[in-house]
């Protein structure tokens, strides 16, 4: 049976963005419009009338905003919605809400009406809605109640261990779930999220604020310690190296590696050569299959792994690549990922 092609409602309050939008969805086989909306209070109507598989959402509208938008979809009848957000430092923090309220995926929009920088931006657009679409919108209101616990006790030593985590749709409300929990006695950890430059940075101030550990936004020679987790910068690869103090963090501009600049597979491949069996990996909700190969090396390494469980996940994509390597040793839910972790960390202390 020939799968329907992605029926999308389109909200934003400029002319100019309805139609760069609906251009990009045009150059798609897989996606048709069914309607178009310029307001909050419209969009709500359309969404009731119309019943779209994705929508498409401004943030910054007159009257009825898209957070209040979304809030009151999401009450109702949850359905899949990409916003569509500005480069700015409140774009960047209404997005991050908007994710937290259920918000599936983002897309930022272009800063020139330059045709490199809109044929980017359509191509952001298309993927974001086919990320939309895959996701598990309906179980959303119950993940978004879901209560994680924190981690049992650790030792104080925890044997110069690094832990390595690859994510990317679902992951800055993903995250924010995780990584409070986090105690300052866990060893480093590395993320790669998938996330646009001008977003990593805000991202990890807001989750710095919330959390018990340091967080922040990896600059080239950056030093991993307990008690601090390095986020990779929006479209750079990152790398953990062995120096004769510790580990350092690199920075590259290189291609992009399984479709994404920073890459999973980079992060975790450089884990793997640099720390060996004194590492853990974690792949969590995402779209693609970034990831995987570094899963596989990692677990050749003699490195613990693990992946989040479909039912958790925003969108299963990453964790299902990953967990068919066969290189997996635990798949675990969201609510059980803190806990995971430090069994792992005790584990690897008893074993040293």
């Amino acid at each position: 049976m020939e799968e329907q092609p992605i029926r999308v409602l389109v909200v934003d309050d400029s002319v100019f963005m309805r139609t760069v939008l609906k251009g990009a969805m045009e150059r798609s086989s897989e996606i048709t419009v069914i309607g178009s909306a310029a307001n909050g209070l419209d969009a709500v109507r359309r969404i009731k009338e119309l019943k779209p598989d994705v929508v498409t959402l401004d943030i910054e509208m007159p009257g009825m905003d898209g957070l209040g938008v979304l809030e009151e979809v999401m009450k109702d009848n949850p359905l899949p919605i990409v916003m569509v957000s500005t480069k700015t430092q409140e774009g960047a923090e209404m997005t991050f809400k908007a994710l937290e309220l259920g918000a599936v995926d983002y897309v930022a929009k272009p800063l020139a009406k330059k045709d490199s920088s809109l044929q980017q931006f359509q191509r952001d657009v298309i993927s974001a809605i086919k990320t939309a679409r895959a996701s598990n919108t309906t179980e959303r209101k119950s993940r978004s109640q879901t209560r994680v616990m924190p981690p049992r006790k650790l030792p104080s030593q925890v044997n110069d261990l690094v832990i390595a985590i690859g994510i990317s749709a679902g992951g800055p409300a993903t995250l924010h779930k995780v990584i409070p929990q986090i105690p300052v006695e866990f060893p480093p950890i590395v993320i790669a999220q998938h996330m646009p430059p001008d977003f990593t940075g805000p991202f990890a101030s807001r989750l710095n604020a919330a959390s018990q550990i340091e967080v922040k936004e990896a600059q080239s020679g950056d030093t991993l310690k307990p008690g601090r987790l390095l986020l990779a910068p929006g479209n750079r690869h990152m790398t953990v190296r062995k120096t004769v103090t510790g580990y350092t963090i690199g920075l590259n501009d290189g291609e992009k590696v399984s479709g994404f600049r920073p890459s999973a597979d980079v992060l975790l491949g450089s884990v793997a050569d640099s720390c060996g069996s004194k590492a853990i990996g974690l792949i969590m909700t995402g779209m693609g299959w970034d990831g995987a190969e570094g899963i596989r090396k990692l677990h050749a390494a003699g490195a613990r792994t693990l992946s989040q469980d479909q039912e958790s996940c925003v969108v299963y994509g990453m964790p299902k690549a990953a967990f068919e390597t066969g290189c997996v040793d635990q798949v675990v839910s969201l609510a059980a990922i803190p806990d995971a972790l430090a069994k792992c960390i005790s584990e690897s202390r008893v074993n040293a």
